[in-house]
């Protein structure tokens, strides 16, 4: 396998399914409600992303591909953003019909101290209206000649009745367009005739009624689905299990799980269905483009933020991109909107800087004890020109870019960043960190950037460094055994 069977831009997808707007408020808690038992959140600010099939639609724009989305909205302020978002990414917005009864599915979720305290769910299930579902067949109809796939994904909010998915199915099959379905309800038959199923295990349970306690089970619960729904194939999603993929004559096909660490699963069966879909749309085999949809939810589930994957975490997962650990470095604007990602999980970020022009035994420490304080730790190090002002001539006796895929390299470190002089409190700023960790050799008057920390609502945390131990001095005794 090589790199350029990850080259996705030239694929076209149909993309059919619920359509929902997440809406994140954050805020600070630090009372009790007079009126009742409750804690009360002044809002400081809130943010809204694609859900449901939006999100699936987003991790194929961010692969490449063209997209064409297919679902309906409502009129209103929630419908407004879906299109809006839509359009950024690059997707065509004319197959998304606004209904002017219905609501545009909304999630919110209210953060407060870091801390998700109530989600409030607005939609309706009730089926979409014949109007409606003529406008979506008319469309479908137009653009399946121009498309390489059809994905489907279904979150049962009144869109994919039974019958509306076989008149889909039928037209795709007509044209020779594979189908793939990530599906939802105990009633499988609804999508005889796709060409892959994407289950998870739960739902693959449900729907074949049998509990799934082990391997065995596993197995006759995914014969039993193959056989009885009408479906050509079938991938079983396992979670930290990996997946199983069946197909009619043939042994069941294990692929092992990928993720070293399981942050969030969210928006995992979302990944899968685009990248397989991908996969298979770019001329790989069903097998191939499983063993790829399966590194690409390995990634997604081992971060603590975006449910998207881009093509280069993906050729380094596969052990296809030349220098892996440079996919660690990111610019401040990168940083920015993970860290905003991360808030909307609640997750906590940590911050620590310095040179690192010698990595030594009390920064590997550092770095330890620094990740086990949060979710995530970036590093940020001086730049050269920054080192050589503070550290003198001669320095660094390593460059910036070497430094970077050294600390890369570290299993402890997330992220790392390259910021100039001056430059260390916009970045504070913009990744807003929860904690800011420096060696106790530090007082945290002495820590630069501790009062931004403080005053967004962070903190400065002191990590205990192995005494008489510097970079400046390993350097130096260097170079007075050589001199």
């Amino acid at each position: 396998m090589s790199v350029d069977m990850l080259n996705f831009d030239n694929c076209k997808v149909l993309a059919i399914g619920d359509l929902m707007i997440d809406e994140y408020v954050w805020g600070d808690v630090d009372r009790i409600s007079p009126e009742a038992p409750v804690q009360i959140v002044s809002v400081t600010s809130e943010d809204y992303t694609l859900g449901g099939a939006g999100n699936v639609i987003n991790n194929l724009a961010m692969l490449g591909a063209d997209v064409f989305p297919v679902g309906v909205v409502g009129v209103g302020a929630d419908g407004k953003r879906i299109l809006e978002k839509l359009s950024a990414l690059g997707a065509a917005t004319q197959g998304v019909i606004q209904e002017a009864d219905r609501p545009t599915t909304r999630k919110t979720r209210i953060i407060g101290a870091n801390q998700q305290m109530l989600r409030i769910d607005r939609e309706t299930k009730r089926d979409i209206s014949d109007q409606t579902r003529s406008a979506i067949i008319r469309y479908v109809e137009a653009k399946i000649a121009d498309t390489d796939m059809v994905l489907i994904s279904d979150y049962a909010k009144g869109l994919l009745s039974k019958s509306l998915l076989q008149r889909l199915i039928a037209i795709a099959k007509a044209h020779h367009k594979p189908v793939i379905a990530d599906p939802k309800g105990l009633d499988f038959s609804k999508y005889a005739g796709v060409t892959v199923l994407t289950p998870n295990k739960k739902e693959a349970a449900l729907a074949s009624g049998i509990e799934i306690r082990d391997d065995a089970a596993l197995m006759k619960a995914g014969n039993r689905l193959l056989e009885t729904c009408g479906i050509e194939n079938l991938l079983i999603t396992c979670g930290k299990d990996g997946m199983i993929l069946f197909e009619p004559g043939k042994e069941p096909f294990k692929i092992p799980a990928q993720a070293r660490q399981v942050f969030d699963v969210s928006g995992a069966g979302d990944t899968v269905l685009s990248v397989l879909g991908l996969a298979m749309a770019n001329g790989l085999s069903l097998k191939q483009g499983a063993e790829i949809a399966n590194a690409a939810a390995g990634i997604v589930v081992g971060k603590a933020g975006t449910a998207t994957v881009s093509k280069q975490e993906l050729a380094a997962a596969l052990n296809l991109f030349p220098d892996p650990t440079t996919l660690k470095q990111k610019s401040c604007p990168e940083l920015s909107a993970l860290c905003r990602e991360l808030r909307k999980k609640g997750r906590h970020v940590v911050l620590t800087n310095g040179c690192f022009d010698l990595l030594h035994a009390g920064h590997v420490l550092l770095f330890s004890a620094s990740k086990r304080l949060g979710d995530l730790l970036i590093v940020a190090i001086d730049d050269d020109a920054s080192v050589k002002a503070l550290k003198g001539p001669g320095r660094p006796v390593i460059g910036e870019k070497e430094r970077v895929r050294i600390l890369s390299a570290l299993d402890s470190v997330d992220y790392v960043t390259v910021f100039s002089d001056g430059e260390l409190e916009t970045l504070i700023e913009a990744i807003r960190p929860d904690i800011l960790t420096k060696g106790s050799n530090y007082s945290e008057d002495t820590v630069f950037g501790a009062e931004a920390v403080a005053r967004l609502g962070g903190r400065v945390v002191l990590v205990p460094v192995i005494e008489n131990l510097s970079s400046s001095g390993i350097i130096n005794a260097i170079r007075d055994k050589s001199a």
